[in-house]
Order: structure tokens, then C-alpha cells, then sequence
């Protein structure tokens, strides 16, 4: 891979789709009650449901920290009209999806 070529070494063949072949499965897991999903903090490894985490409220938007380390695992934030979601502190999310 060059500077001038973006396509990973050895993907020359490989066969892909653009982003939009996510909006289905994307669309189920976002359409239910988040807090009963189980996180994992980069930090500190510590898995629980997002209903455990410390949450403060009284910036411009939510943040949300690991209950055990502190350390922001969320942030969100919403204006008219659009949101920003800030996950990078977590490490895995765990969803139920029925069944």
C-alpha cells in the first residue's frame, strides 16, 4: 500500500460493498433500550451494562465513565437535529437481539 494507493496489501481481489449494507442490521440493534447492553472499558477491562456506568450530565452533553476505574468510556452529545456519539472507551458491546 502506497500513499497514492489505498487498497490494503493482498485485498486486490477481495470483493466488498459500500457502508450501506449496514443500515438494516445497524437499524435493529439501535432500536432498543441500550442500558441492558454490556460494555467492556478499554481501560480497565471491567464488562457490565451501560445502566452501571457513573454518568454526569452537566457538560454540554453526556459522559459516561466505567463504574470501577473512571475512566470516560462514552460520550454524547445532541443538538437540534443531529447527535455525536463518542464510544472509543469501549472496548466491546454486547447486544441482545432476540431468540
Amino acid at each position: 500500500m502506497t500513499a497514492q494507493d489505498p487498497t490494503p496489501p493482498g485485498a486486490e481481489h477481495e470483493v466488498y460493498v459500500d457502508g450501506n449494507v449496514l443500515a438494516g442490521p445497524l437499524a435493529t440493534v439501535f432500536a432498543m433500550d441500550m442500558t441492558a447492553a454490556t460494555s467492556q472499558c478499554t481501560h480497565c477491562g471491567r464488562s457490565g451494562p451501560l445502566a452501571g456506568m457513573h454518568v454526569y450530565a452537566q457538560a454540554p452533553g453526556l459522559v459516561a465513565r466505567c463504574q470501577d476505574c473512571g475512566q470516560v468510556m462514552i460520550r454524547l452529545v445532541s443538538t437540534e437535529g443531529r447527535s455525536w456519539l463518542d464510544m472509543r472507551g469501549v472496548a466491546v458491546l454486547s447486544i441482545r437481539t432476540g431468540g
